[in-house]
């Protein structure tokens, strides 16, 4: 199954503070744990939401908001995508990843749709 894996934003991460040089190390085992275990698809950090926009749709209607975006929490940083046996051992690969901010963080695994769901 394929899982996004959402790292979860912080004041910190909005503030676009660049990690540290211990923590980036850490990561870059971690992420090279995951390819070498052939789960790793994809995985990127994003700039903070004053780089972003938002779309709003309201029928026909498309009205462009511009970042920064409120609820920091709500937010995200980055992301993996992997391919997994099942929801458990996602699970047990993010509790091996290192904490991916210097503050207390959160990561999300959401499954993706797949072919049999859509039938």
């Amino acid at each position: 199954m394929r899982v996004m894996v959402l790292v979860k934003a912080t004041e910190e991460s909005e503030r676009g503070l660049p990690p540290n040089a211990a923590d980036m190390a850490a990561m870059g085992r971690f992420n090279r744990a995951l390819e070498e275990a052939g789960i790793l698809i994809c995985a990127d950090g994003l700039k903070p939401s004053s780089h972003g926009k938002r779309i709003a749709f309201d029928g026909l209607e498309r009205r462009v908001i511009d970042g920064p975006f409120p609820a920091t929490s709500e937010l995200v940083a980055g992301f993996w995508i992997w391919e997994v046996r099942d929801m458990d051992e996602a699970v047990a690969w993010a509790r091996r990843c290192p904490n991916p901010m210097p503050v207390p963080s959160e990561i999300e695994i959401r499954p993706f749709y797949g072919a049999i769901d859509l039938a």
